[in-house]
């Protein structure tokens, strides 16, 4: 059975969010995926996540505590030793949701040439709460430049081997490595795949890291997209698009309750001006 299903390989890069990580664990132990090699790469966690690492280590393919340069550097330590034909990784403070594992080995088998599947997640609170769900499309390079993150690596698997064509994550970047991780994938594949289901969640909280620096955030962002033009027009097509695939995947009250968002919050800028 297990030589039947792709091995799928998850990282977790974890630093000094015990709160969290027990949840993050269980959301991908519980999968129950028979071919699943499971990383965790601390980077010398102070606050008790490497107790509760120990917990679960007899489950654990590999695991290892010890100082890093920062988050995109814990990823790429995971993915040199990783061993699954997919991978991704999974933050310590986010989860899949049930089923995620086997929605994409499904993908995979029934269209063999993908290199990169992604899903829809929600976005959660501290508690677990949802606070909205956030609905994506079959991503594509142009889409990333114009629109910027419009997907995420909470419901994102691509193919171990593109590391080996298109390199690892840059370690030079802390906030945007994965937006420049994915427009590195999109630019030289375009052989993805979007399952409208929620695969995993993202979580806010206070210590999130966007959060905390928005500033180097988009200091970030401008530096990945510095000399990748597009005229403006192509974002509003490209918004389009999303807009109607959204909506013939199903979502039409997704995109209804999108609108009402967007003119209840114009509503009040404009209360709050007059």
């Amino acid at each position: 059975m297990n030589k039947l299903l792709p091995r799928i390989t998850v990282i977790t890069p974890s630093y000094n969010q015990a709160e969290f990580l027990e949840r993050t664990i269980v959301s991908i132990l519980n999968q129950g995926y028979p071919n699943l090699e499971f990383i965790i790469i601390d980077g010398g966690s102070t606050d008790g996540s490497v107790d509760v690492i120990k917990g679960y280590a007899n489950q654990l393919t590999y695991w290892v505590s010890e100082p890093d340069n920062g988050q995109s550097h814990a990823i790429n330590k995971g993915l040199q030793i990783a061993t699954g034909d997919w991978v991704c990784w999974q933050n310590s403070d986010d989860i899949f949701y049930p089923l995620a594992f086997m929605r994409l080995s499904q993908s995979i088998q029934q269209n063999p040439t993908l290199d990169l599947v992604i899903g829809d997640i929600n976005l959660i609170d501290k508690d677990d709460h949802l606070i909205r769900p956030q609905c994506y499309v079959k991503p594509t390079y142009g889409a990333l430049v114009a629109e910027g993150m419009v997907m995420t690596n909470q419901a994102a698997f691509w193919r171990r081997n593109l590391h080996e064509e298109i390199g690892f994550l840059d370690e030079s970047l802390h906030y945007g490595f994965d937006y420049e991780w994915f427009l590195r994938l999109l630019k030289h594949t375009n052989r993805s795949h979007h399952i409208p289901k929620k695969l995993g969640a993202l979580r806010y909280h206070d210590q999130t890291k966007t959060s905390l620096n928005q500033t180097s955030f988009s200091s970030e962002y401008a530096k990945i997209l510095e000399g990748l033009f597009q005229p403006g027009y192509l974002r509003y097509l490209y918004k389009l698009r999303r807009l109607l695939l959204t909506m013939l995947n199903g979502q039409v009250g997704y995109v209804f309750n999108g609108f009402k968002a967007r003119i209840r919050s114009k509503l009040i800028s404009k209360n709050e001006i007059f």
